[in-house]
């Protein structure tokens, strides 16, 4: 059964008899389900594969509204909301998606996850959300290179700069802090080898007891593009 949620959700069946529990995509900061999953082909190979799919846009993202709290808490509650009432499910995140999906766990019944191009540390702490919403009204491009990156983003074309600001405001307040015993599902990570975002992922590891890390291919959007990052996962998700 499918749960209230005010997130924008895009849902794939499979052609026949399902060949094992649904599967859900959470997509990264300042994109959107069909950018990160629809368009790279994951619900084709998921439902050929025999494999219902889930693929919502995050709060402020894409189709979905901004939220009234965008604490990871509160998103992690809209997820699971999205999914709705399953016996099991299977998760792959990427960047934002999967530090998201870290918490899922703990409110939905995760079979195998798959957490990839995730920083270990919080990445929005350092951001000036101020000088960012300052340029998105048409000030100056901040010094802060960190900063001035996350300015860019959240004013592509398309995206909602405020509704962005308002999603890292949330995230800054309750800062990824991964700790061992957290996690107890089994776990691969993944990351593109030349991906400074992920750096350090290595040292997640050790946290989730049974877990493994593949390097794949490419830099942070290269990396999620790639076929051997798709490869990584549906071979993990297909593991009995």
């Amino acid at each position: 059964m499918t749960l209230p949620t005010s997130l924008a959700v895009r849902r794939f069946a499979p052609a026949g008899l399902p060949s094992g529990p649904p599967v859900l995509l959470v997509h990264g900061f300042a994109s959107d389900g069909h950018i990160d999953w629809v368009s790279t082909g994951w619900p084709a190979a998921l439902t050929a594969s025999g494999r219902a799919v889930v693929v919502p846009d995050l709060p402020g993202h894409g189709s979905s509204p901004a939220p009234a709290d965008a604490t990871p808490q509160a998103v992690v509650k809209e997820l699971a909301s999205a999914v709705g009432e399953v016996s099991e499910v299977d998760v792959v995140g990427y960047s934002l998606g999967a530090r998201l999906a870290w918490e899922l766990p703990a409110v939905l019944p995760v079979r195998r996850l798959v957490l990839a191009g995730i920083s270990p540390h919080e990445p929005f702490g350092a951001v000036d959300v101020e000088a960012a919403l300052a340029f998105a009204g048409g000030g100056k491009l901040p010094a802060d290179p960190l900063t001035a990156a996350i300015s860019r983003m959240i004013t592509a074309p398309g995206r909602d700069p405020v509704a962005l600001a308002h999603c890292i405001e949330g995230l800054r307040r309750e800062p990824f802090a991964p700790r061992v015993g957290t996690l107890t599902v089994p776990t691969r990570f993944v990351a593109g080898r030349d991906d400074p975002i992920s750096q350090g992922i290595e040292s997640l590891v050790p946290l989730v007891p049974g877990s493994d890390l593949l390097l794949v291919p490419g830099d942070h959007g290269g990396a999620l593009r790639g076929f051997p990052f798709r490869t990584a996962a549906l071979t993990f998700l297909d593991t009995p």
